[in-house]
């Protein structure tokens, strides 16, 4: 129990971090909601899925690479090799896409956003070379710096953004030359560059010290390893933000294609919290696992751990789908005609992080191809139902194919990493902490749709919101005695 407590302690650090700067960049979503159509915010959402897409690449698997061989080997040497791979990777990989530039505005459509492959190649550059470095806090276990110079870059990002979105329209006379008004929705990008860049300032005397010819010897070690991780990341990315880039190509006019796909990323923010808090367990839980798989009991501990991860993952689902009438507002009023689609993600995600838990069995056996060939069968399903359903049904496909690719990517590493890895998952438990929620939820439904509404008391005495934060503490109360009796 007290390796899960440091994990859970870990996990709040990093999750700290990351909510506060996640819940920041949230808090933007009602402001460019606002400020912006939805076929600009989709310019916005459809850059970050490229970028999703181009970092897998530019990094290909050296951070989890770094993390498995640290410990086997001398980290010092492994580090050093990695984030010169890294650095020689990142000039060649940004070099080509300069040089391409100009075919890519015209493919994309962005000739009139001359600057955003700019932005792009350098927010790319800058990212891949603080990779490792903040993969060595991690394994360090300095998770208070890593949470101090993640939420400084999110902060220079957000006050930027604010500046010149918000600010900079009020008063062009405070900033001169530096607001164009043409530029409108690429400040949200070049604040974004510049966040990046400073954090790559801080970490320069670290990476002077470290970077220098690579060891041969180590790079046959690293890429035999690393390398199929990316077609895993490249498939993740297919998995995860495709479908913005598909909604682009798969509906013919230009306009409401960005339209849907602003909708669609406005409205796919309001699963932010279940992200949030399986980004911030991924951050502790890689390194925390590798850590601990030599002792004996290791499968134990990850069933463990993977109890509670579901039972909190539920809590926050749940509380999200119980609180809907108000989140809604988190978003303007153009978009919130997408919110059918967000408990569809909301379990989506769920699947995903699942999955991220199960998929522990691949990484400590080296079966990391076997990871990918997972990855490309949950791919293979979305490219499939979003090519077949987009035309007619638009981002609501996008969404089921969210849900059933990680739904069934779950269910294939669980059977396989039973096989190669067998971890005593406690999968009643879970399901009864599942079916509990749906009891709770259903009960609520019924109280809203079946009696408030057609006895007008919905809205009296707001009946509504009450019985739903009665429901979701009973929820929350009856969870916690569950997991503790278990």
């Amino acid at each position: 129990m007290s390796l899960i407590k440091k994990l859970v302690g870990q996990t709040a650090v990093y999750g700290l971090s990351s909510m506060l700067g996640r819940l920041l960049n949230y808090l933007l979503t009602p402001i460019l909601t606002n400020y912006f159509l939805p076929a600009a915010f989709g310019i916005n959402t459809e850059f970050y899925a490229y970028i999703s897409f181009l970092n897998v690449l530019f990094t290909y698997g050296m951070e989890t690479a770094y993390f498995r061989f640290c410990k086997q080997q001398d980290e010092g040497p492994v580090y050093s090799t990695g984030n010169s791979l890294l650095l020689l990777s990142s000039i060649l990989f940004s070099g080509l896409l300069l040089f391409a530039t100009p075919f890519i505005n015209a493919k994309l459509h962005y000739e009139q956003y001359p600057y955003l492959m700019a932005c792009m190649i350098g927010i790319l550059f800058f990212d891949t070379l603080t990779t490792l470095p903040f993969a060595r806090l991690r394994y360090e276990g300095k998770a208070l710096q890593y949470a101090i110079l993640r939420l400084f870059s999110i902060g220079v990002n957000i006050s930027a953004t604010l500046l010149m979105v918000v600010v900079a329209p009020q008063h062009p006379e405070w900033f001169g030359s530096l607001y164009k008004p043409s530029i409108g929705i690429g400040y949200v990008f070049i604040s974004n560059l510049l966040a990046s860049a400073l954090v790559f300032t801080y970490f320069i005397p670290n990476l002077v010290r470290h970077i220098r010819w690579p060891d041969m010897k180590l790079v046959k070690t690293l890429l035999p390893y690393a390398l199929p991780l990316v077609v895993i990341g490249f498939a993740g990315m297919i998995n995860e933000t495709f479908d913005r880039i598909l909604l682009n190509y798969l509906i013919p006019d230009v306009h409401e294609a960005k339209t849907q796909i602003g909708i669609y990323g406005a409205c796919y923010k309001l699963s932010i919290i279940i992200t949030l808090f399986i980004q911030a367990f991924r951050m502790a839980a890689e390194p925390f696992f590798f850590q601990h798989a030599d002792k004996q009991d290791a499968p134990q501990l990850y069933a463990r751990v993977m109890y509670f991860f579901v039972a909190f993952c539920l809590v926050i689902l749940f509380g999200t789908l119980f609180f809907m009438d108000t989140l809604q507002y988190f978003i303007g009023a153009q978009y919130r005609v997408g919110l059918g689609v967000v408990p569809i993600l909301l379990v989506a995600n769920l699947c995903l992080g699942v999955y991220y838990n199960l998929s522990i069995w691949y990484k400590l056996t080296n079966k990391t191809l076997a990871g990918s060939y997972i990855t490309l069968f949950g791919a293979v399903i979305t490219l499939i139902i979003n090519f077949a359903f987009i035309p007619e049904y638009g981002y609501v496909a996008s969404a089921w194919a969210t849900l059933l690719c990680y739904a069934a990517m779950m269910i294939v590493s669980y059977i396989f990493g039973q096989r190669y890895y067998p971890i005593p998952y406690s999968i009643g438990k879970m399901g009864i902490l599942t079916i509990l929620w749906m009891a709770l939820y259903a009960v609520a439904h019924y109280l809203i749709a079946g009696v408030y509404s057609v006895h007008g008391l919905w809205a009296y005495h707001g009946a509504g919101v009450w019985t739903c934060a009665a429901l979701f503490l009973i929820g929350c109360g009856s969870t916690v005695w569950i997991v503790k009796r278990n």
